[in-house]
């Protein structure tokens, strides 16, 4: 017969003495089960007692976690959060150097149980240990010739506790002096120092900046872009995440009219090929929290050109007007000046107007109306400039070749650019926020100081290339961008290493190439689309989801190691939760440091899973189509080579009479 459910059994140690065997009543108040632990060892005064799980977390038991302990779990009777913590409240302010080192290594390990973090925290420990950090290093640092290793160590102690009890969000980050931080600054700005020291250091000042308007603009008068870089160069990938998650943080936290000034510092300091040298093309493999990071920078770099994006052309603005005049001049005049006053002012216009229209802007008369559109604005005219300048030859061929065709078959080079534009900055999401899981960079783009306008001036050859392979007319241009939006994304999903390798990868997937993709894709896509299969699939289907039900509860009974994700790390019990969001849903989410983003597809689903809702995770989906799709193979497999009809074939009518009917009796 099994246990009551209430009933756990559980060992439990206490040091000196044998481990006991006992089992737990859920039922019975916790203080009641640490007074029987107590008494059966003959412990006096059991409120100075707890019980803690005897594996390397140490958390203590609390009532609201006592749920969470299962047969056969191994506890440890121990003193209790309070007199924990008052203890080492004393023992971290003790004169012996030694005793202090111990206390502090003690600390930053059980800071990491919020139960205690809360103790200590009610005894102003977070205050003690910023004067520590404040005033202690420079009473220390006199010893630091003969106790370098002691020191080095207690310093890195000190930071890693004061991150463990920040990182439960019990205090705010505005607390904080301008003293403590220019310190934390100072162990950043030295060229030698402990890579711990150094890491929880960064740690802090990311979160500085991310949780508090005021310290950020603190932290930018401590912390400079060259200060940082030297940590880049290094070799330790975790210094190199944690420098440029600091560095992001003060790009994403900047105002809008200081950012552009900060990607100028950014260039000047060689950040790109710092990075590109340094992390990108190191011989080592580069995790997920640096590929975030690098997606991080990716995007606020490229939200930079949102402004010249929803920023619509002024006709009558003469300097705008000038750039247009300029893309004529060289296409068309190379020798002379656009300005030229030879010739009466209508026979000037009218050449105008020719040549706008060979250069394929709509309205040839005012070709700055082309730009009164956001998006893409003043970005698109930016864009072409840059193609006619830095890749004159080819930006000469496109226009001549498309001026010298027949009207219908023309590639109008101001539309197209101006539309490619508008694609490019929607496959890069120009202008949305970073997303706080995905780690989606491309190397490439870490390649040239100007990656957006390289990266257009090898699109718009593209669009020419395909627009020829196509044959196409002005009628089917929207045809053509669809076509080059594919050839564009399959390429990128390639993660090509340079721009050179996506001009490769783009010349391999000519038109031809796309329509065989396309072809071999709807091939298999109408194998699935009859109407017998999708009978199949519609009663296959919730087969399927339950075995992925099944697997998301049974990670959810293993249990996941996770990375520290939010500010308090409270442990609820699973009957008192009520719904469960994800990504920018969460409060806690919003201004956490970006190192502490994670995937939890697996248990958000097993949670809804529990909650009697849907599984809505991108995971599950993927997961559904790939399981339904190969279940539905192995069931075609005895129908290889026979045609499945769309319809069932007719039930034929009863015959007349049964007498072909063998009695087996």
């Amino acid at each position: 017969m099994p246990p009551p459910a209430d009933i756990v059994k559980v060992a439990i140690e206490w040091p000196g003495a044998y481990p006991k065997l006992m089992e737990i009543d859920q039922k019975k108040p916790l203080s009641a089960i640490i007074k029987e632990v107590c008494d059966g060892w003959s412990l006096a005064n059991h409120e100075y007692f707890a019980l803690q799980h005897a594996d390397s977390s140490n958390f203590y038991i609390t009532e609201k976690n006592r749920n969470e302990i299962k047969n056969g779990t191994i506890l440890r009777l121990t003193t209790s959060p309070a007199q924990n913590a008052q203890q080492l409240h004393e023992r971290i302010q003790s004169s012996s150097m030694d005793a202090k080192l111990e206390a502090l290594k003690d600390l930053a390990s059980l800071s990491r149980d919020v139960t205690f973090a809360q103790e200590f925290i009610n005894l102003d420990g977070i205050s003690l240990l910023t004067q520590m950090v404040e005033s202690g290093t420079e009473r220390y640092q006199k010893l630091q010739k003969i106790m370098k290793p002691c020191f080095g160590d207690m310093l890195s102690f000190t930071l890693t506790a004061f991150v463990e009890l920040m990182d439960h969000g019990i205090v705010s980050w505005d607390t904080f002096s301008v003293a403590f931080i220019k310190k934390i600054a100072s162990f950043v700005n030295k060229s030698a120092i402990d890579v711990s020291i150094l890491q929880r250091s960064l740690a802090i000042l990311e979160s500085m900046v991310l949780n508090s308007h005021d310290l950020y603009q603190k932290v930018a008068q401590e912390i400079t872009i060259g200060q940082l870089i030297p940590h880049l160069q290094g070799t330790d990938q975790e210094i190199q995440t944690y420098t440029i998650a600091v560095i992001n943080a003060l790009f994403l936290k900047a105002p809008d009219e200081r950012r552009q000034e900060m990607a100028n510092i950014l260039a000047q300091k060689q950040l790109r090929s710092i990075i590109l040298t340094h992390v990108i093309r190191a011989q080592r493999a580069i995790n997920n929290e640096m590929a975030h990071q690098l997606y991080v920078l990716q995007v606020l770099t490229f939200n930079l050109l949102e402004d010249r994006m929803m920023t619509k052309m002024d006709p009558q603005d003469q300097a705008q007007r000038d750039i247009i005049f300029e893309l004529r001049r060289i296409a068309f005049d190379a020798e002379s000046e656009p300005n030229n006053s030879s010739g009466s002012m209508e026979k000037r216009k009218s050449m105008y107007t020719r040549d706008y229209k060979k250069l394929g802007f709509i309205n040839h008369v005012n070709p700055a109306m082309d730009f009164t559109q956001t998006p893409p604005g003043m970005l698109a005219l930016d864009n072409m400039l840059y193609f006619a300048k830095h890749h004159q030859d080819a930006y000469i061929r496109i226009v001549l070749e498309n001026s010298s065709r027949e009207d219908k078959h023309e590639c109008p080079f101001g539309r197209s650019s101006i539309e490619l534009t508008k694609m490019l900055c929607e496959i890069l999401k120009v202008g949305e926020l970073p997303s706080e899981t995905c780690n989606d960079f491309h190397p490439m783009f870490f390649t040239h100081d100007r990656s957006f306008e390289e990266f257009f001036c090898i699109c718009i050859q593209l669009l020419n290339k395909t627009w020829k392979e196509m044959r196409a007319t002005s009628e089917d241009f929207n045809k053509v961008m669809q076509v080059v939006k594919e050839q564009v994304m399959r390429a990128l999903t390639t993660k090509p290493s340079s721009l050179d390798q996506f001009k490769s990868k783009l010349q391999n997937l000519s038109y031809t190439e796309i329509l065989k993709i396309r072809q071999s894709e709807r091939m298999n896509q109408e194998d699935f689309q009859s109407r017998p299969i999708l009978e199949l699939k519609e009663k296959i289907q919730p087969e399927i989801l339950e075995l992925i039900k099944q697997q998301r509860l049974n990670r959810l009974v293993e249990g996941t190691c996770f990375r520290k994700l939010n500010c308090r790390r409270r442990q609820v019990p699973v009957a008192d939760i009520k719904a469960v969001v994800t990504g920018k849903d969460c409060p806690h989410m919003k201004e956490k440091g970006a190192l502490k983003q994670n995937k939890y597809c697996i248990w958000t689903d097993g949670l809804n899973a529990l909650l009697g809702k849907d599984m809505m995770s991108d995971l599950t989906r993927n997961d559904l189509d790939t399981l339904l799709s190969m279940e539905i193979k192995l069931r075609l497999l005895d129908l290889e080579n026979i045609q499945i009809p769309d319809a069932p074939p007719p039930i034929p009518k009863e015959p007349s009479n049964y007498d072909f009917v063998y009695d087996c009796n």
